[in-house]
């Protein structure tokens, strides 16, 4: 019976999932965008397309179309592409914002739903940075790991300098609460911590987050419904809590059934009915 219950859960998830992603426009239930419900159980009013390039970044995987966020995530991302610009960083490759009214997705990504996340590749292309990317390119090209093979080394033909000073530019930005990266580039970035480090605090070590770094968003101002994370802990993060990530605890995968989804907020499905 349990199974059962297991299945029907996830038939009921993979069916909420489906009718988010048919929604090809954006629509909007408030004269400004509204980001609406938690980061992974909520939806997005009023969502902009991210331009798929602009100074210093350009979009990867179209067809997803998952290139959508709230007017505040789209000028991040703008932001930081003309700040890795301008200090020869190299160009960024966006992978998935959120589709154009946000909520759940058919694949992976629980979180993504409110228009306040984005995926950057660690991949500082050089291509990209003298030309337009094909539709091909945009399609077919993968982001490389920065691990060495399965070890919690870092492969230092794919990390560089060039990838913490990204990193220290997107924590440094207040409109970010955090960024979610593989556990061995937060130690990475400690090993070589400067004064002052207070932007370390945003850099959170999260599972896999080994070709990409994820940025979230704070709740914007005037956007009632969003439902902000629970506040980083004081401190760097570069205490025994990041040695924790690399015990035989931490990796052993988890157990037991999914825990139920919650129902999304009624203003979602006031928003996916328009």
């Amino acid at each position: 019976m349990i199974f059962l219950g297991v299945i029907a859960l996830l038939i009921s998830t993979q069916i909420q999932a489906n009718t988010w992603s048919q929604a090809s426009h954006p629509a909007s239930i408030a004269d400004t965008a509204q980001s609406i419900g938690t980061y992974n159980n909520g939806c997005l009013s009023g969502a902009v397309a991210l331009p798929k390039e602009g100074l210093g970044f350009q979009v990867m995987r179209l067809s997803r179309n998952r290139f959508y966020g709230h007017p505040d995530l789209k000028q991040f991302i703008e932001h930081l592409g003309q700040t890795t610009a301008l200090q020869g960083l190299g160009v960024l490759l966006v992978g998935d914002l959120g589709q154009p009214r946000g909520g759940p997705t058919l694949t992976g990504h629980r979180s993504h739903q409110t228009g306040l996340d984005v995926d950057i590749w660690f991949l500082l292309s050089q291509q990209a940075a003298k030309r337009s990317l094909t539709s091909n390119e945009r399609e077919t090209w993968n982001a490389a790991s920065v691990l060495a093979g399965h070890s919690d080394a870092l492969n230092f033909s794919q990390w560089s300098p060039a990838n913490a000073k990204v990193l220290e530019a997107a924590a440094r930005m207040p409109e970010v609460d955090r960024i979610f990266v593989n556990p061995s580039v937060k130690r990475e970035l400690c090993r070589n911590k400067n004064m002052p480090t207070q932007w370390l605090r945003k850099i959170r070590p999260w599972w896999k987050h080994d070709d990409h770094f994820h940025v979230r968003l704070k709740c914007p101002l005037g956007n009632p419904h969003c439902v902000a994370q629970e506040p980083l802990p004081s401190g760097d993060g570069c205490d025994s809590g990041l040695a924790w990530w690399f015990s035989a605890e931490a990796k052993k995968p988890a157990s037991g059934k999914p825990a139920p989804t919650p129902p999304l907020p009624a203003l979602c499905h006031k928003l996916l009915k328009d």
